[in-house]
Order: structure tokens, then sequence, then C-alpha cells
């Protein structure tokens, strides 16, 4: 009998051939990242008396030493948090602006059509480590220095690089093993750390530190700061010691939009959270759960939504501070209603246009503590490690966020000095009669507002649990609008993840669809959900994270 039950495929318990694992059940707390280590820093905070923002922070600080093909402290970060205590969302933006003395004429008067993607031109200010001060400073339990030492501790004693970093470390030597300070930190043995391989870096042990220490005195208006704008400097760029000095993250409003009695919250552009809010104003029209997950018809609805709320996006989503934003019309179901007639059921749209209005990698983690707080945090450089540059000495690379400015002066995401980039990484959660339900985030570029839509669906349209939701195949589009300018004309590609079949496939093609298959699509997962006073958490299949309670 064990030998007739080995030799046939064996599903979960809901008999979803794509589940891969159980969800995680606890009471007492839950955290959810893309690293295992990660997870447990995280839980032992929870364990120590911290609360979940303690958690997040002290996870947040970890994953840029263990996860730097993703995030670090030279990124930014945006988060959700849900207090306990007053019963609200509360939403941090703590991403940098471009320095303040960098022009679009620069570009021009050295023949640049396009900011470069690495190099000292696309760095912006690194907002995380305000973000980190700003979120302790509002809701913080656990003194601020004590959610550094796990990870200065594994930073001096080192640990053992996962399959998938040492991977995309590898990667990342092929691109900057040529860049200043790269070899020092990343290819000390004259390469990348290999699986299982244990990996130190003392100097971000220094770094975090200071930063342990001081909090933003020495990162943004002390030596640290000194540091990293000599360097960019000195390679060409324009980060200055002012730039950092007079940065601050912002506390701000999320907004929701209702879908089929369940509240999802984004925040605000600058980020692209509220694409998926349009998507889900689009699908709502439609019988999506009639549809099913496995058929054309549904993904030819999802991506032409995708189309239409991807074509506002290029054209509205900017820095609200130097930009009108009418948020409240496009997320509104008015508006959406207004562009329906854009979707043609049966056949593909090759073209995408904005709505008339009035006016490389990253990391997400969430936790949950006892008391009910939860917290929704994404990190990210921006493809991947960052610029290529990593200041002398300190262990970490710089973003190179402002490489998602535009150059066109008339555009609302236009370059201009001191002011914050079109931004991919968006935190998301959903609520449900004013109760917290589901603090979740996909990692990976314009993937993340189509993953979010596509979680909502899950769980509401298809019933799938909170590990399903996250494990079920994904559908990406591309080539849509950007906020760089390029405009859709081909209609762009869909990239279908294994489990859709190519009967899909070809009833795709014949509406005018163009597969294209690119298996780096489809982002990273991570899940915390409130249901009856018990956490149920939930990770990526896809990549090397970890859900864990108590």
């Amino acid at each position: 009998m064990l030998l007739s039950m080995a030799g046939q495929g064996f599903d979960r318990i809901t008999g979803e051939p794509f589940a891969s694992r159980s969800e995680v059940i606890g009471t007492n707390g839950m955290v959810a990242t893309s690293h295992p280590l990660a997870t447990q820093i995280g839980l032992d905070i929870l364990k120590s008396g911290g609360n979940a923002v303690d958690a997040a922070i002290a996870a947040n600080i970890a994953l840029g030493l263990m996860e730097p093909t993703g995030n670090g402290i030279g990124g930014d970060l945006f988060a959700i948090v849900w207090d306990a205590k007053t019963k609200k969302l509360y939403g941090l933006n703590a991403s940098g602006p471009a320095p303040k003395t960098l022009t679009i004429e620069y570009f021009k008067k050295n023949n640049l059509e396009k900011i470069p993607a690495y190099g000292p031109l696309p760095v912006s200010v690194p907002g995380a480590v305000d973000g980190w001060i700003k979120l302790h400073e509002k809701f913080g339990h656990k003194e601020f220095s004590s959610l550094f030492t796990p990870t200065i501790a594994y930073a001096k004693d080192g640990f053992p690089v996962s399959e998938l970093i040492a991977y995309y470390l590898d990667g990342s030597a092929k691109r900057f093993a040529d860049y200043p300070n790269f070899k020092n930190i990343w290819m000390r043995n004259g390469s990348t750390p290999k699986k299982g391989e244990i990996f130190k870096n003392p100097e971000l042990a220094t770094t975090l530190q200071e930063i342990a220490n001081t909090k933003r005195k020495s990162f943004y208006e002390g030596q640290l700061a000194t540091t990293m704008a000599n360097f960019i400097q000195e390679q060409g760029g324009f980060l200055s010691f002012e730039d950092l000095k007079n940065y601050q993250a912002e506390w701000v409003e999320p907004v929701s939009s209702n879908y089929r009695g369940y509240d999802v919250w984004e925040l605000p552009p600058n980020g692209q959270g509220i694409a998926a809010l349009q998507i889900l104003n689009l699908l709502e029209n439609f019988d999506v759960k009639a549809m099913g997950l496995f058929s054309s018809e549904y993904i030819h609805h999802f991506v032409e939504a995708k189309k239409i709320a991807f074509a506002d996006r290029a054209k509205y989503y900017a820095d609200p501070a130097f930009n009108t934003i009418d948020i409240e019309t496009l997320i509104s179901k008015e508006y959406a209603k207004s562009r329906l007639p854009l979707i043609n059921p049966i056949q593909a749209a090759l073209t995408d246009e904005a709505g008339i209005l009035k006016q490389g990698d990253t990391i997400y983690l969430t936790t949950a503590d006892k008391d009910g707080n939860m917290v929704s945090l994404i990190q990210s450089n921006y493809r991947g490690m960052g610029s290529g540059m990593v200041p002398p000495g300190l262990g970490f690379m710089l973003q190179d966020r402002g490489e998602l400015f535009s150059l066109d002066p008339t555009h609302a995401n236009a370059l201009q000095g001191g002011k914050r980039p079109f931004h991919t990484i968006i935190p998301a959660f959903i609520t449900k009669d004013g109760q917290p339900f589901v603090s979740f985030g996909v990692m990976g570029g314009a993937t993340q507002p189509q993953a979010h839509a596509q979680i909502v669906i899950n769980l509401i349209d298809f019933g799938m649990n909170l590990q399903e939701a996250g494990d079920a195949p994904r559908i990406v589009h591309s080539g849509s609008s950007q906020p760089t300018d390029e405009v859709m004309l081909d209609g762009g590609s869909i990239s279908l993840e294994k489990g859709f079949g190519k009967e899909i496939e070809k009833q795709l093609e014949l509406m005018g669809h163009t597969i294209k298959y690119d298996k780096g699509s489809f982002g990273g997962y991570q899940a915390i959900m409130k249901k009856d006073g018990v956490y149920f958490g939930a990770s990526e299949s896809r990549k090397d994270g970890q859900a864990a309670g108590y």
C-alpha cells in the first residue's frame, strides 16, 4: 500500500496541484521573510518582548546582510503598519529624492538620452535607515540598538550563504567586479561565496554598530554621510552631504478600494500601489470566479485591465510633492467603469492610453505580534544589488533608483533635484469590516501591482488559503507604457508560469496576445492573515522564504 501511494503524485489535502506546503499557524506572533535566518531573528525579537515593528526592523536589518542582492541600507523602504491600540493603518514613505543639484540639463549637455542603470548618476538618497528610525520612534518597544545586535553578530562571525543568494551574487559579480570596493566586500577570496560557504562582512558590522549607537546622526549628518557623499562625487555623481542631512522619511495616509467586501490598502504615489487598486476596480465588474484561474478568459481580462491601469501609471504616478495627482478619481469605481469599454472580451489591445483626469529585485517581509499589531514592509536597492557604488569601508551598495526618472521635462515623473522618483516597491494590506485581515507583498518590479491584484483575486474569488494564493501560477504582462516615456505599441507580452498549459496559450494567441516566458519575472511573496484571533503565515515557494510563528 505504501509503495502504491509513493508511486502517485501527491498534492496538498486541498487538492490544488500547485500547493507547495501548508500555512504556518500561531497565536502569539508570526514573521514571514525571504530568508529563514532573518525570520528567526524577527521571531526572537517577538519572544523577547518586542512588538511587530521591532521584529520587522530587526528582520530588515538582517536581510541587508543576508540578501544584499535585493536590499540593504543603501536603499529605500515603504511600510504599512496596523496599530492595534488606535485600530488604524499608518503608511511610511521612506524613499529618497534625487540629489538637489542634478538636472535634466546635465544629461542633455553630456548627450545622454536616458539615465544610466549603474554608476554614480542614478544614485538617490537612501531612505531605509531613516525609515527604521521613524518606525521605531512611533511604534517601537525594545531599545533601538538591540534590534541591530543579531545582525552585527552574523556580520562579524559569518553565516552560510543560501543557494539562491549565491546564484544572484555570482550574477552581480559579472556586472560589478570592476567597480570600486565591490571585490573587497563580496569577493574576498577571488569569487563570490558559494552555497553553504560562510560569509562575513565586518565593514557592514561596523556601519550597523554606528547606526545603532547614533541613529540618524552618523548616517545622515556625520561621518557615514561624509563618506557616502565624497565617494559618489569622486565617481562623478551628485549626492551631497546636504542631500543626506536634509532627508526625512514621511508618514502618509494609506489609500484603499473595496473589492467584493474587502478593503485593499496601498500607499499613494510616488509608488505604484494604486495600480493594483485600479486593476481590481476594473475586474470587479466581471464574474472572475466563474471564469476560473485556468482559463484564457480570465487571463485575457486580467491582462487588459493591467494595460489600462499601467497607462495611467505611466502618465500620472510621480512624487506628489511636485505634482497634483487626482488619486481619488484614479481609484474610484466611477472612473473604472468609464474605462471598461476599453476591454474587448475577445481581442488584445495593442496600444494603451491614459485616462483623462481633471487635473531588479526587492525584499518583502511581514510581522505580527501577540497584541494584534501587524507590519507590511518592503525594501529594495533596485536592479538587484543597486548602482554598483560601494562607499569605501562601509560594507554596502547604494541604490540606483534614480534611473526611474524621465528626462522629458513635461512628464510628471521628470527628473528634478530634490524630487523622489517613481517607485516600484509597494507593501499591501487587506481589512475586513475595519479589522486587519491580511498583510502581504510581492517582490519584483512592475510585477508587483499585477501580483497584488492576483493575490487578492486568489483569496477572494478563487477561495484559496494564504499559502495557495502565493503558490498559484502567476500571470505577468510586460511592455506597457512606462513612467520613463516608453509607449506600448504592440500589445506587449504575457509570461505564464508553469501550470496554465499550452492550450490556454494557443487561445490567448488567437486573441492577439504574445506569449513570452520569462522565468525571472514572477516575484516573491510573503503574507500573514489574522482570522478568529489566530495568525496564518505564508512564504514564497519560489525563493528561500520562511514563515514562522509561536
